[in-house]
Order: structure tokens, then sequence, then C-alpha cells
């Protein structure tokens, strides 16, 4: 896909839902099933009612074919989004979150909407965190200089999202910054 030269050096949407599939999540598997083997390693044996820590992308796979349910992970609750909601509102800094919330959140959502409790209030709360921390990102981005942007707790899909513009506007500081230090050290004419 030929993207725009701005974009070359951020990752695609699809890209970092990849990455985020390697992400642990607990299972509750429905069925036995012997340890599967696969390039990224062997997870298993799975017993019901057992719980089993596996990466996401094969909790989904697993929820697909009805071989398992799959716990919401703390972070993903009503009680907790509310919490984290209110702390993004009031705290300058961004709340610590995990690093691809959104991707995972999301995924979770599309996928295995029945596992986890209250899901339309998670997603109402998800959706209010995420333009909360948008409006934030903004408004770091507006007191921008030529030599450091302090944001911690970004996500990886924020720090996509403002990466070409941060990427091109850092770059365009830097040389107006030495155009301006050139000027006052030549002596005038």
């Amino acid at each position: 896909m030929a993207l725009p030269r701005s974009h070359q050096a951020a990752y695609t949407p699809s890209e970092i839902e990849f990455l985020a599939g390697e992400e642990d999540i607990i299972i509750i598997p429905t069925h036995s099933m012997p340890k599967l083997q696969f390039i990224s390693g062997s997870f298993g044996p799975f017993r019901p009612p057992l719980k089993a820590k596996v990466p996401l992308w094969l909790a989904l796979m697993l929820k697909k074919h009805h071989m398992c349910n799959i716990l919401s992970p703390e972070w993903l609750s009503v009680d907790n989004l509310k919490k984290m909601l209110n702390d993004e509102e009031t705290v300058a800094e961004f709340s610590p979150l995990p690093f691809h919330y959104m991707e995972v959140s999301m995924m979770l959502l599309e996928s295995a909407s029945e596992d986890i409790p209250n899901s339309e209030q998670v997603r109402r709360y998800l959706k209010d965190l995420r333009e909360t921390r948008q409006s934030k990102a903004r408004a770091g981005l507006a007191v921008l200089d030529d030599r450091y942007l302090g944001m911690n707790n970004l996500s990886l899909m924020e720090i996509n999202e403002i990466r070409p513009f941060f990427s091109r506007a850092f770059l365009e500081m830097r040389k107006l910054n030495a155009e301006e230090s050139n000027n006052y050290s030549q002596p005038p004419a």
C-alpha cells in the first residue's frame, strides 16, 4: 500500500493491532485440548475450568471456534475506566494505561463483547477516555519547542497518531531556530 511520505515512518493501525495481539490474556477453556505448538511457542494443555494465560491472538481464535471464554482484563471494567477517566480529567499528565489499551479493548469488544461485563458502558467510557487523551495530546503539542516534548504514558496508537505532525513540526522549528541563530551570529552589513 502506498502511504504519504509523512506517514511512512509510522505504523498502520493494522500493524499496531498485530503487535497488540501478543499481549497476554486469561482464558477459561470450554474443551480439553492438548498442548498447541506454534512458531511463537507452545500453549496448553487446556483443561476446563482451569484458567490459562495465552496471547490475545490465540484467545480470539479459540473464542471464534467456541473453545474458550475470555476473562476481561482488570483494567477493562466500568469501575476502573471510570476512575481512569476521572484521573485523566483532573490530572495534568497522562494516566498510566496499558501500552496497547486501545487495540486490546477494540479487539475484545469486537470479538468477545459477551465476555466483557457491561460492554456498552465500557465502550462509552473508552470513547470518553480516548477523547480526553486526544485533547490533552493536542494541548501538549501546542507548547511544542524544538528540543523536547514530554508526554509520558501514551499508548502506541496515540504516539502513532501524533508522530507525523510532531516530526514535521519539530523539523520546521529546528530549521527556524537554526536560521534565527545564524542571523544573530552574522555581523550587520
